[in-house]
């Protein structure tokens, strides 16, 4: 059987499309990836704030109750315990006597822990939160 010339080349035509498709393929796919571990580098950051934000009632909540920074740091860090410790602190702000507010401020230093994210955007970023409660004691 002989082939007409118009077959080799529509052959032809169709390995050179997928070769061209490999081609944009590779192309693509580094950037897809880097958008996708933004994303998830973002859920984690947005997992750590609500989190943080937590740690602050608990915080808040302890500072009405007692006046031991320890105790306070510990509930803090007891309603939290996907945090880091060491990249978390309290601070507790007391005014008046009992039925004042005490107000409390959970600052926590969020690594960047997707790898290409911290290379592409720095480091990490400083997540705070607030919470305030009336002083039972006093």
């Amino acid at each position: 059987m002989r082939t007409r010339p118009d077959d080799r080349a529509v052959s032809t035509r169709r390995s050179w499309d997928r070769g061209s498709a490999t081609v944009e393929f590779a192309l693509v796919l580094p950037l897809v990836l880097v958008v996708v571990l933004g994303l998830v580098q973002v859920g984690l950051v947005v997992r750590d704030r609500l989190l943080v934000e937590a740690a602050a009632r608990a915080a808040a909540r302890a500072a009405a109750v007692q006046d031991d920074p320890d105790a306070i740091t510990s509930a803090a860090l007891a309603a939290a315990p996907g945090l880091d410790p060491a990249r978390a602190s309290v601070e507790t702000t007391r005014v008046g006597e009992r039925g004042s507010p005490v107000t409390v401020r959970f600052i926590y230093e969020e690594a960047f822990r997707v790898p290409l994210v911290g290379w592409l955007v720095g480091s990490g970023v400083t997540i705070t939160a607030d919470a305030a409660a009336r002083q039972e004691f006093g």
